[in-house]
């Protein structure tokens, strides 16, 4: 039922190092998946099986925050002339749920640490 005008109404809960950053409608999004596919059919070659991803989720309502960090600097440059947001670092934690309209997960959280790279 979260499935209207080629969107995925569903809130998409984005944590860093456990503080909310966002939780933003993902049926915001600027095109509807129909506009992207036949986009995408008319520029590159696709077949079944193919995965379509419609970017960073956002929202023109800027009280319910941010999915992405370089959405939130440049809000920042904007607002306040510079970004008042560092960039993630090693060992900070990202965390991105989403959930339906009767507020339970609807994929299971994905949740990540940054780290270097492990050179074997």
């Amino acid at each position: 039922d979260a499935w209207a005008g080629g969107r995925v109404h569903a809130n998409v809960d984005c944590a860093l190092n456990g503080k909310r950053v966002g939780l933003v409608d993902a049926g915001d999004m600027a095109f509807h998946f129909g506009v992207l596919i036949a986009h995408l059919a008319r520029t590159r070659r696709v077949r079944a099986g193919s995965i379509v991803g419609a970017g960073t989720v956002s929202s023109a309502d800027t009280t319910r925050g941010v999915a992405c960090l370089a959405e939130r600097r440049a809000i920042e440059i904007a607002d306040h002339g510079e970004p008042r947001t560092g960039w993630m670092r090693f060992g900070d934690a990202v965390r991105v749920d989403v959930r339906g309209r009767d507020g339970l997960s609807v994929f299971g959280a994905i949740e990540q640490t940054v780290a270097p790279l492990q050179v074997a």
